[in-house]
Parts: structure tokens; sequence; C-alpha cells
């Protein structure tokens, strides 16, 4: 392996442990600490910034033609979910320590004034209504789980976390249960072990493979970044061919929003585009941001945790001018609704990672400290949220197989496909014939939405109360039912309109959209 060479970090000894992994301990200057962690988030925001217009544009395919970083990108930073998510789970830790409990981090999540979507919403709904935050995430509770939304928000894990990717990966699991399981928490163990090891190594090869190792065998994600590590000795030159390869063998996503298209929001796939512009942008931050990009699916997450590991290796003060001068006017911006800005939480981190050093058997001096680095390997057995789920079928609102019987109202989306309809009289209802064993129904959720109940072939399953605060305006991606594990076979569901309401909520309307049905398993509580 490579060892970062520069003369702030000296190689003081090598050990090896019973299993063979090499153990390090580094030295290396607390200016040369900040350095690097400032360049972590000066990366992570060019990142975003940059791929911020593309987001989503582009699904299943290759994104062509130029592409330049849009200064309005970077003043429209403070609103992106990638950073003030992050703030938010970092001042968990900032008030708690790196002992922070999934309870702390949902105080800072759940009851955050920002807007959050797929599984971050979900998780949010999930505690709001009493759900442990350990188990938020669960897919018992969460379709979502295997979403990209811990991978794009735990940074800030890795930047207080230098050479500890085993604090890392405990951290991630804590902060994690609250929106995500299985891969999805994995995206953050990847991550946040590539940010570890950014500290201690300047190859980028070496940095991909550490992340590696933090993934448990028998998991997707570790199965995609093995091909991928495969695909590049393949074609070294030739990115495309590797981006194409991903294509054919991955892009098969189970989210409610990614059956039967070509729209993915996975982690795992969406985490071997973060591996792909590193492992071909060779260290160059511009590159691997634009490679990242150019990968497609959410095309500003990827670049921005790629963008923050290579500004981590590279440190502030060796990331491109252009790039710091266009950052300068906003190192002091504090992000939507979070006390933190860049410079800010940079000091945060620093005094973080240093406490977490000295706890994991290091040394802190007046000027230097001393890293006693950990194993990379995970060796746990590995969680699946949907061990044989598949995907059967999904019915848009103008499919003619729903039966709206009452006065269902339309209300118009971004496109005609994802149409809402919503009814506030009583004894209103939506039904569908279906076969499977798990089935998803859209709805929204906000200030004005009342209570709904929801059948199986005549039998009461539960009710479901659409309420939420105004403060967060609406939530459209959000479950109204989630079933699981039904007999397998033909079915008929039914969701009724109660006319009933949370007594703060000022109505009684109920939205509802897409229908998803699924046959397999689940993960169990």
């Amino acid at each position: 392996m490579k060892v970062l060479n520069i003369a702030t970090l000296i190689l003081l000894t090598i050990f090896l442990n019973c299993s063979g992994t090499e153990i390090i301990e580094v030295k290396i200057s607390k200016a040369e600490l900040m350095n690097k962690i400032k360049g972590g988030w000066i990366g992570k925001a060019y990142g975003v910034s940059f791929g911020g217009p593309t987001e989503f544009r582009s699904q299943g395919k290759i994104i062509q033609g130029p592409l330049q970083l849009d200064p309005k990108g970077l003043e429209r930073l403070k609103a992106q979910d990638d950073m003030y998510v992050n703030m938010a789970l970092l001042k968990a830790l900032v008030d708690n320590g790196i002992g922070a409990t999934s309870e702390d981090f949902a105080k800072e999540f759940a009851y955050g004034e920002f807007l959050l979507w797929h599984a971050n919403g979900q998780g949010r709904q999930n505690i709001l209504e009493g759900i442990p935050p350990e188990i938020s995430g669960h897919p018992f509770y969460n379709p979502h789980a295997e979403d990209i939304d811990f991978q794009i928000e735990c940074d800030f894990i890795g930047l207080v976390c230098p050479g500890l990717p085993q604090v890392a990966m405990d951290i991630s699991d804590r902060a994690g249960s609250l929106m995500n399981y299985g891969d999805g928490i994995y995206g953050g163990y990847f991550v946040t072990s590539m940010y570890a090891a950014a500290f201690i190594y300047d190859d980028v090869q070496t940095i991909v493979e550490a992340g590696w190792q933090a993934l448990p065998e028998g998991s997707r994600y570790k199965r995609i970044i093995t091909d991928l590590l495969k695909w590049h000795k393949q074609y070294p030159d030739d990115w495309t061919k590797t981006w194409q390869k991903l294509e054919d063998n991955y892009n098969d996503d189970l989210c409610p929003w990614g059956v039967h298209s070509k729209f993915n929001i996975q982690a795992s796939l969406n985490g071997a585009y973060i591996a792909l512009g590193l492992l071909y942008g060779e260290g160059d931050l511009e590159k691997t941001v634009e490679i990242s990009t150019r990968c497609g699916q959410d095309s500003d997450c990827n670049p921005s945790n790629a963008g923050g590991i290579i500004g981590t290796i590279l440190g502030i003060n060796n990331i491109p001018e252009k790039i710091t001068s266009a950052m300068k006017p906003h190192m002091n911006t504090d992000f939507n609704f979070t006390s933190f800005s860049v410079n800010s939480a940079s000091d945060k981190c620093l005094k973080l990672a240093l406490e977490n050093i000295t706890t994991h058997g290091g040394d802190v001096s007046n000027e230097n400290v001393t890293i006693k680095t950990q194993s990379f390997k995970n060796t746990d057995e590995a969680d699946i949220a949907f061990p044989t789920l598949q995907p059967l079928d999904r019915f848009y609102v103008t499919d003619e197989r729903l039966n709206w019987v009452g006065s269902w109202d339309s209300i118009p989306n971004k496109k005609t496909t994802n149409l809402l309809r919503s009814s506030s009289q009583k004894g209103d209802f939506l039904e569908v014939e279906f076969i499977g064993n798990v089935v998803f129904v859209q709805g929204s959720i906000r200030f004005d939405q009342g209570i709904l109940k929801y059948f199986i072939d005549g039998k009461l399953m539960g009710a479901r109360d659409m309420y939420l605060p105004k403060k967060w305006e609406k939530a459209i991606q959000s479950k109204a039912v989630w079933i699981t594990g039904l007999p397998d076979g033909k079915h008929t569901l039914k969701i009724e309109v109660t006319g009933e309401k949370n007594e703060k909520s000022e109505g009684t309307t109920i939205t509802l959209g897409k229908v998803v049905t699924y046959s397999g398993k689940v993960a169990n509580l």
C-alpha cells in the first residue's frame, strides 16, 4: 500500500495482527488534519454543485455534451440535502460525542426544519409515528431501505474518523438505522471507510479497495464493487465500458420509484458510480467529479461523495485555485436550518477527530497527532433488506385497473404518469386487484390530510394518519400503504377515506398515487 508521502505524515510503525491485516501508526500535524477535513468539505460542496443541474435527468444512459460548474449552483449550496442533513447529524456528535446514540441522531434528523425525501422522508415519518430510530429504516417499515439517502449524508462520519474505519462503521450503524437498512447502511460503510483511508493513503485504488473491504460478504453492495474493480482492470482506459457493464448487470431497483423503469436510487449502483469516478479520475478532483456526474442517476450526490474523498486526499491547499476561489464567498454560509457552515463544521470535525484519535489509542500533542489506525476489514454477516423480493406490477393513477369510487380529484404533478388523486369525502375508496404478497401505495402527507383505513380481501389491516406539520409543506413520496408477508397469490386491496383526522390537521383529505406490487420476502424485524 502506498502511504501518503507528505512531510507531516510519517510512517512510524507497521504491525501485523493475527489475521495478517496491515495496521499502521501515522503522525500528522493538526494543521494538516484541518487541511484535509476542510478539503473534504470543499470537495463535497464542489461535487454537489457541479452535478446539481443534472440530478436524475439521465436514467440508464451516460450524460453527453459539455459540463461545467454553474456559479448559481454554489449559491444553491445551502439548500442541498447532501449538505444540510450532514450538518444536522454532525450536530448530534458535537452535542453528544462520538458515542451519540440513534436517539441522539433522531433528535436532529426527525425534528429538523429541513425537507427530506425517499428513505430520509419515510424514516422521519416512522420516527414521528413512534417507531424507534434503531429500526425506523428497517424494510418492514420503510420500502426505501436500500435507497441512497444515508450514503449521501455520511461524509461527516468519515471526516471525524481519520484512519479509524471500525469507528466509522459503528457510527454508521447508529445514524444509518434512522432511514436505511442493509445495503442502505453499507453505503455509509463504503463511503466513510474511503474517507478514513483518504487521511492515510494518496493512491485512489488503495482507497477504493479499503472501502470495498468494509463491505460485508454476501451483500449486493460487496458484489457490485467487486465486479467494478474487475471491470476497471479489464477496461483501464475506458470508463464508459465499465459503466455499461454496471448498467447491464445492476440497474434493477426495487424502490417503488424504480420498478419497471430506468430510474435507480439504490445506494449500491450509485455507490459504484462514486467508485467509478474515483478510479478513472485518478486523483484529479475535476475529472473525478465530471465522470461521476456523467454516470447519471443521482448525479449530484455521487460526485459530491467522490469529490469529498478526493478533497480529503488533496487537502484544501492542493485543490485547484479556481474551485477554492469560487467557494470562498460561501465558506461561512450556514446550511439550511443548521448552525454549520463549511468553516464552522470543519472546526467541529477537527475537535471530534482529535477526541476520536485519543480514545482509540492515538496521541495528541501541541502540534502533532499520532493515529493508531484500524483494519478496514468487515467480518460481519450481511443484513439483506429484500432477500427474494421481485417487482411484479406498477399501477399509475390513470390505470384502468384501479377502481376509484367516489369524488376523487386529480392533482397534476411534473409528469402525467405521476398524477395524484385526492378525496375528503367519507366513504370514498380506491380498490385494486393484484397478484403477489407485498404491496405499496404512494401517499401524500401534509398539514391538511386525514386518516385512511386499508383492507386486504375485506379484512381491516390498519389505519394510517397522513398528517404532517405545515413546516415541512408536504411529502409525496410517502407510503400510504406498505404491506408485506401476505400469502402469495391474488388479493384485493381497498383504501378508504374515513373522514377522520388528527386534531392538529386542517382537513380530512386523503391523497394517493401509484400502486406497486411484489412477490418475495422482506427482512424480518
